[in-house]
């Protein structure tokens, strides 16, 4: 690991973030080591998201967001990005066994360039878990940081308002996240260090935590770990 644990502290003593965003990273290097195509990487990624989510949920987390597919995915081989989307649909069609387990479904990101059968099961799951009192889990699809902020400042622009009249609190609620605690902890498995465009704007004073687990071996004991070290950090927020 690349941090000092300053002490132990369980998840059953419920300090616990209120939002934790996780990279879903490592899913074609976990194929690759098996010598399977990187589809069954993601295959396995997409099993781990739902233990994952149901873990959060479990345990009382009441935000998590998942960075599922970024603007830049586009880039990878067209085969690949159609068997994701494809995972994609196998999970929305499935999305109801969530609705029993009190869930909430959010996704967020520029839905435009998605096919027009995906978006209409985003919103039949949206609409379908939306009086949900769980756990809410927002699945970011076509996301990029820097796109959610154009986006915020194109809808401020849109509305109105003076750009000299524009707060903080403006912008946060004008990005996809709007009327959300700012994540706590972000999570990156797979052994790289970069927050690869994600939540840029919330991230502002959250916490991170990295490991060289490949995202299809992450466990709750893993997850576990992670809230461990984030219970026993000092959150100061630029005070003493």
């Amino acid at each position: 690991m690349w941090f000092r644990k300053k002490e132990t502290v369980h998840t059953d003593e419920k300090i616990l973030p209120q939002h934790i965003a996780i990279i879903m990273d490592g899913n074609g290097r976990w194929a690759k080591k098996r010598s399977l195509p990187r589809s069954a990487g993601h295959v396995a990624g997409a099993k781990t998201f739902k233990d994952i989510a149901r873990y959060c949920n479990k345990i009382g987390i009441r935000y998590l967001t998942v960075y599922a597919f970024s603007t830049e995915n586009w880039k990878r081989p067209k085969e690949e990005v159609d068997g994701i989307m494809n995972l994609l649909r196998d999970y929305l069609k499935d999305a109801t066994n969530f609705k029993s387990e009190n869930i909430k479904l959010n996704f967020i990101g520029d839905f435009s360039p998605l096919s027009e059968d995906i978006i209409r099961l985003i919103e039949k799951d949206e609409a379908e878990s939306a009086d949900a009192t769980g756990l809410q889990v927002n699945i970011a699809l076509n996301y990029g940081g820097r796109d959610e902020l154009v986006h915020a400042v194109r809808k401020l622009m849109q509305s109105g308002k003076d750009a000299d009249a524009i707060t903080e609190e403006d912008i946060s609620e004008a990005v996809y996240t709007a009327g959300q605690p700012d994540p706590d902890l972000i999570i990156r498995p797979g052994g790289e260090y970069r927050l690869s465009n994600f939540l840029i704007w919330q991230a502002a004073y959250a916490e991170y935590w990295f490991t060289d687990v490949l995202w299809p071996d992450f466990s709750a004991k893993d997850l576990d770990r992670a809230i461990e070290t984030f219970a026993g950090r000092n959150r100061r927020y630029g005070g003493v």
